[in-house]
């Protein structure tokens, strides 16, 4: 097959062998917390959320092996053809999506309503990791090499825009800039682009619609409308605060059994757990995630292949992101968006679309010593 080489096979068997099974025991211990806060949420009953989200894990798993045993060649062959067929989704997004809390996100398939903004956050990774596999060390400190990366960027960013979803878009551009680092782009490159930013803050404020301008303004004095739009920060802070080092016992957090706290299931769940559990809860569930980034970013290193390596640490930072974003956003150290806790709040796609991107660092694991050459001649 062109563009390959080290055409070993291997055999089903031993990809089941090569999986990474410590790596997917601490992704269920994981989900299994996000569970029991679900079950928590719900005052002691498995529906509506917690049952769902056993189901969804249960299927994610089923997702993340078959990913995992993929020949990497073919997802290194295929990879762009996922990126286009992903952005053909998100642009039918604005003709045929549906439309739930004022944005037009979702594609209602009949037996799922899917997301495709979530599952480009994958996309993009692999298209940026086949492009820069592709691209010499020394090309990739040359301008016009970032012009095609940069494209692959910006138009899945300004489709998700448009929908109009701020948070998501930024969550893209924020893993190519991973993807970027990680292939060698300098750093005085990125102070040009954050310095462009900077000098384009007038002009994006003056796109942004109304409740956009709203967030970022709470975000700044969250008490200058305590019962409006700075009620959901102001309850997630009393409620962390209230838990203490040990918290309040599971099934015990006043803020969220008496609703105070709002999106208890889904964005601010990880308000609820340190409400029950305390810092100590709060800091089992970082060491869980530190130890999933420990394994990417080590898988990542152990490959022999530039398209895997890149392909790890991509989504490895985007795990990365997942977490920082949330629980900042919850702490009231970043404007509040929409982001989940990965493989703790409630929701379907966000479930899939971590456990597809676990998938490929246990793929890049098993295909370690699996060779791609670059450009169709020699070893990649």
């Amino acid at each position: 097959m062109r563009g390959f080489v080290s055409p070993q096979r291997l055999s089903l068997g031993h990809k089941m062998l090569q999986i990474n099974w410590g790596l997917i025991l601490i992704v269920t211990a994981t989900a299994a917390i996000g569970v029991a806060m679900l079950y928590s949420a719900a005052n002691g009953s498995w529906n509506p959320w917690a049952t769902r989200q056993i189901a969804r894990y249960a299927v994610g798993l089923v997702i993340l092996i078959t990913v995992a045993l993929v020949d990497i060649r073919l997802w290194w062959r295929y990879s762009y053809l996922l990126y286009a067929a992903l952005l053909a989704l998100l642009a039918a997004v604005e003709v045929v999506g549906s439309i739930g809390m004022g944005a037009q996100r979702w594609i209602n398939l009949g037996v799922i309503t899917l997301q495709p903004s979530e599952l480009m956050k994958v996309g993009l990774t692999l298209a940026l990791a086949r492009y820069f596999h592709g691209v010499s060390s020394e090309d990739v400190r040359r301008i016009p090499y970032l012009f095609v990366p940069l494209v692959l960027i910006a138009l899945p960013s300004a489709l998700v825009l448009k929908q109009p979803d701020l948070g998501t878009a930024l969550f893209l551009i924020m893993i190519g800039g991973a993807v970027f680092f990680v292939a060698g782009v300098r750093l005085w490159k990125f102070g040009l682009v954050l310095a462009a930013a900077g000098a384009a803050v007038p002009i994006v404020w003056s796109t942004l619609r109304t409740y956009q301008q709203r967030r970022i303004l709470t975000f700044l004095d969250p008490e200058s409308d305590p019962l409006g739009a700075g009620y959901h920060i102001l309850q997630s802070k009393i409620a962390l605060g209230s838990g203490g080092l040990f918290g309040k016992g599971f099934m015990q957090g006043s803020q969220s059994h008496l609703n105070f706290l709002p999106e208890k299931q889904t964005d601010f769940i990880f308000t609820m757990m340190a409400e029950e559990f305390g810092m100590a809860g709060g800091l089992l569930l970082l060491g869980l995630y530190i130890l999933i980034m420990i394994y990417g970013f080590a898988i990542g290193l152990r490959s022999r292949t530039h398209f895997g390596r890149l392909l790890a640490l991509g989504l490895t930072s985007m795990l990365f992101l997942y977490v920082f974003i949330n629980i900042a956003m919850v702490m009231g150290l970043i404007p509040v968006v929409g982001v989940p806790l990965p493989l703790i709040s409630y929701g379907g796609n966000a479930m899939l679309t971590l456990m597809i991107g676990i998938g490929f660092m246990i793929n890049v694991y098993v295909h370690r010593d699996v060779k791609i050459s670059r450009t169709g001649g020699g070893d990649g």
